[in-house]
């Protein structure tokens, strides 16, 4: 079983699990049902909110980091995105993740867990803490964001996750979290649910992990 703790921050509710899939990523072919859920007007059993977004931007302020412009919620830009008619397969879990918090409103953090190092925890980044999130080498100061951290510090959060221990051709198992509130608890087991049946049905193994508090 997978340790993670979690500091206690207002109205979190995160939703942890790992996916274990059959073969790595990139020899899983392209999804058919997943191409067609990437589309902002697919069927969902969940649905997005402008009271949810911003719940979700709320939530991100309470050490000081200010969720807007560049700096918004990922799940912001796959709404921008899905009405640009833009988003595009990945592979099978950046895919699964990108379905889910479009149509969810909830922002998602997909990692390669075996490109992290334990001991892996839930917490607000430091000062001037930062990563480098995307192939160009661009950074993201993530000082007061809340973060999954590992023993070498902040690797993903509700904005950008990093460069680091994002998935790859070769990823064979995956972190997931969905960065949830408890007041929007219905819909966060309602996405979390979702989100793991979409995997179950490519032959992932999905097994929830229940963050403890120090």
């Amino acid at each position: 079983m997978l340790d993670i703790t979690i500091a206690p921050y207002p109205t979190l509710d995160a939703r942890v699990f790992v996916t274990e899939f059959p073969n790595p990523l990139g020899a899983i072919q392209p999804i058919a049902t997943f191409e067609t859920l990437l589309s902002i007007q697919a069927e969902a059993p969940v649905s997005r909110s402008e009271d949810l977004r911003s719940a979700v931007r709320d939530l991100l302020r309470h050490k000081g980091y200010k969720p807007t412009g560049r700096g918004k919620p990922a799940s912001e830009y796959l709404v921008k995105a899905g009405e640009k008619g833009t988003l595009r397969s990945i592979n099978a879990a950046v895919d699964a993740c990108n379905i889910v918090s479009l149509h969810s409103g909830f922002p998602i953090s997909v990692i390669d867990l075996d490109r992290a190092t334990a001991p892996l925890s839930i917490k607000p980044a430091g000062e001037n803490e930062r990563y480098i999130f995307n192939a160009s080498g661009q950074e993201i100061n993530v000082t007061g964001l809340l973060c999954l951290h590992d023993a070498e510090g902040p690797c993903a959060n509700p904005v950008k996750d990093s460069q680091r221990t994002k998935t790859s051709d070769e990823t064979v198992r995956t972190l997931n979290i969905v960065w949830g509130l408890d007041t929007y608890k219905k819909q966060l087991d309602a996405t979390a649910a979702w989100y793991m049946a979409l995997l179950v049905e490519i032959d992932a193994f999905v097994e929830s992990i229940s963050p403890v508090t120090p």
